[in-house]
C-alpha cells in the first residue's frame, strides 16, 4: 500500500514557517504582513472560504482585512477598490474570491492587481514569471505551488529523470503546475481530456498529477507502478450508503485501488485541499518581505 500523504499535517508546517516570518519581519523591520480579502455577494460556498483565509490571516499575525460587498456591486465600484488596495503600503496581498456575480467580469479586475501583491497567483506577469523560470520575483498560483511541496518532499529538489504528466490544462492549475516540474528538471507531459490513449501516457508517469474534475476517472491501472500520485479533483458524489440524498468527496483518481499500486498518493479531502489556504499565506508573507527589501522565506 501506499504512503498517504496529510495534507493537513504538511499544510500545518507551513503555517508555521509562515508564522515564524511574519514575527521576524515584523521585528527587523516593523513590517506587519497584510492581507485582504474582496468577496462579492452572498455565494455560502465563497463567505465559508473567505472566513478560513481571513481567520488563518489573522493567526498568522497578518493585519487581516475583509471587504464584504453587496451583490448589486458595480464593475467601476470593484476597481475602484482594487485601485486604492494597490495604493495601500500596509497591503501585501490582495484576493478576490471567486466567481463573482454574473454581471461582473473577473478578468479584468484579477488583471488590474498589481502583479506584486497578486497572492493568488493568477496575473499574467506571475504566469509570465513562472513561464520563463522566475521563481524568485513572482507569485505562484497557490494550489500548484502546494502540491508541488508534495513532491519536493516526496522527491527533493530535483526531479531530473522523472516523467510528470499532467492530467488538466487549466490556467489556474494544470500549466502552472507543469511549469513547476518542468523548473525542477523533470521530463513532462500535459494531458487532458482530448489526449489519444490517455491511461497509456499515463502509465509512463513517476509523477501524475491528476486535475480534471471527473469523479475517480484515473484507475489503478492508468498509475505506474512505484509512481507519486497527486489528487487534485474535489468531486461531490452521491453516497447513498451514507442514507438517502447524502453525499461524499472523491477526487480525481480511484484513491483505493490506485494506492495498492502507487509509492505516494495524496486523499480527498485532507491531501491537497489543506495546502492551498497554507500557501496564500506563504505568498502573502513572501510579498510583505519582498516589499521591504528582505529576503523572502522559502517554502519546501
Amino acid at each position: 500500500m501506499a504512503t498517504v500523504i496529510d495534507g493537513k499535517q504538511v499544510a500545518a508546517s507551513v503555517i508555521d514557517t509562515v508564522k515564524a516570518a511574519t514575527a521576524a519581519l515584523d521585528k527587523q523591520s516593523g513590517v506587519q504582513a497584510g492581507l485582504v480579502v474582496i468577496i462579492v455577494g452572498d455565494d455560502p460556498a465563497s463567505h465559508a472560504y473567505v472566513g478560513s483565509k481571513s481567520k488563518m490571516a489573522k493567526e498568522c499575525g497578518f493585519k487581516s482585512v475583509q471587504h464584504t460587498l453587496p451583490v448589486e456591486t458595480t464593475q467601476e465600484e470593484l476597481a475602484a477598490l482594487v485601485a486604492s488596495l494597490n495604493a495601500d503600503d500596509t497591503i501585501h496581498g490582495i484576493l478576490v474570491q471567486l466567481p463573482l456575480p454574473k454581471h461582473l467580469n473577473s478578468e479584468p479586475i484579477i488583471q488590474s492587481i498589481l502583479p506584486e501583491k497578486d497572492v493568488d497567483g493568477l496575473h499574467v506577469v506571475n504566469a509570465g514569471k513562472l513561464a520563463v523560470g522566475d521563481l524568485e520575483t513572482g507569485l505562484v498560483s497557490c494550489t500548484p505551488a502546494g502540491a508541488m511541496v508534495f513532491v519536493r518532499r516526496t522527491h527533493g529538489e530535483d526531479l531530473s529523470g522523472l516523467n510528470a504528466v499532467v492530467v488538466g490544462r487549466s490556467n489556474l492549475f494544470g500549466k502552472p503546475m507543469a511549469q513547476l516540474l518542468l523548473n525542477a528538471n523533470a521530463t513532462v507531459t500535459i494531458a487532458h481530456s482530448r489526449t489519444k490513449d490517455l491511461p497509456s501516457v499515463c502509465r509512463n508517469a513517476d509523477i501524475l498529477v491528476a486535475a480534471v474534475g471527473r469523479p475517480e476517472m484515473v484507475k489503478a491501472d492508468w498509475v505506474k507502478r512505484g509512481a507519486t500520485v497527486i489528487d487534485v479533483g474535489i468531486n461531490r458524489i452521491a453516497a447513498p450508503e451514507k442514507g438517502e440524498g447524502k453525499t461524499r468527496l472523491v477526487g480525481d483518481v480511484a484513491f483505493a485501488e490506485a494506492a495498492e499500486v502507487a509509492d505516494v498518493i495524496t486523499p480527498v479531502p485532507g491531501g491537497v485541499g489543506p495546502m492551498t489556504i497554507a500557501m496564500l499565506m506563504a505568498n502573502t508573507v513572501i510579498a510583505a518581505h519582498r516589499a521591504a527589501g528582505q529576503v523572502a522565506p522559502r517554502f519546501r
